[in-house]
């Protein structure tokens, strides 16, 4: 049973936040997939990232162009010692910047628990003032490939008894009944990848948004097979969901052999691979 957050410092509450609004080693980010949320009031200081066209190719895959990173956090005034904490309106985008940026090594990112939510339900003030930034001199390391998951290893892990994959989608997307978005993107198959096991991400959290107890989260994935001592790996759509739960496996439960399939039920549906329906 595991009772206690392995990695508690890589989420912050609001008010802790809230008492580093002005700390110029902090750098707020706010990531959604519109600006519409942001522009109608956001946490001072903060700065605005479009995850579709930041971190997201047009194709909805990550962009992991280390040049193009560089400039992004360059203009967002961060450097390689600031704090990085991430919110948003969707928690799945949140954790999925978490990821993108430990797979280009930034050291210090954390997750705003319950992210606007939260902060909105507390009536903790906002503003619609953009923040005017000095940009920095940012350099990115060399991408930390041991935290994602390429097709072929997803595919030579099928029917392993040491590695389980897990399906954090909808349950009508992992049954085939439901695509991730309507109409289905070109040439996108139904079902999923045969022998997953399927947790909504959703699942980790509770009502507000906030993460659920270490306790609450070991027995959620421990019932289903998803044990420390086994490799796992993560797969949603197109990689944002599915980082959600990697962050809670690996940074929550401390599991040590988690990966996240970025290319995810994007790339998997559309090669010739094989597929399972419910």
């Amino acid at each position: 049973m595991i009772l206690n957050y392995a990695h508690p410092e890589v989420i912050v509450d609001t008010q802790w936040v809230a008492e580093h609004l002005r700390d110029p080693k902090v750098r707020l980010i706010e990531v959604d997939m519109n600006a519409t949320a942001y522009e109608s009031g956001h946490i001072q200081g903060a700065v605005f990232w479009n995850a579709f066209t930041t971190i997201l190719q047009p194709n909805y895959r990550f962009n992991f162009d280390a040049k193009a990173l560089e400039e992004l956090l360059t203009q967002s005034g961060i450097t390689n010692d600031t704090t990085i904490i991430v919110y948003g309106s969707h928690s799945a985008i949140a954790a999925c910047v978490f990821w993108f940026l430990k797979v280009f090594g930034h050291n210090d990112v954390r997750v705003m628990n319950g992210g606007r939510k939260k902060w909105i339900t507390l009536s903790r003030p906002m503003t619609s003032e953009i923040p005017t930034i000095t940009p920095t001199t940012y350099i990115v390391p060399e991408p930390d490939s041991s935290i994602r998951a390429l097709q072929e290893q997803v595919q030579a892990a099928i029917a392993k008894p040491e590695t389980v994959l897990v399906d954090v989608r909808t349950p009508q997307e992992y049954t085939g009944e439901w695509f991730a978005m309507k109409p289905p993107l070109k040439d996108e198959r139904a079902g999923h990848i045969p022998g997953a096991v399927h947790i909504f991400y959703e699942l980790a959290q509770n009502e507000d948004e906030t993460f659920k107890s270490a306790e609450e989260l070991y027995t959620l994935y421990s019932s289903k097979g998803i044990t420390p001592n086994k490799e796992v790996i993560t797969y949603c759509a197109i990689g944002a969901r599915s980082s959600h739960t990697w962050f809670v496996l690996k940074y929550l439960l401390g599991y040590h052999n988690v990966r996240n399939y970025d290319g995810s039920w994007e790339e998997w549906s559309r090669l010739d691979t094989p597929v399972e329906l419910v």
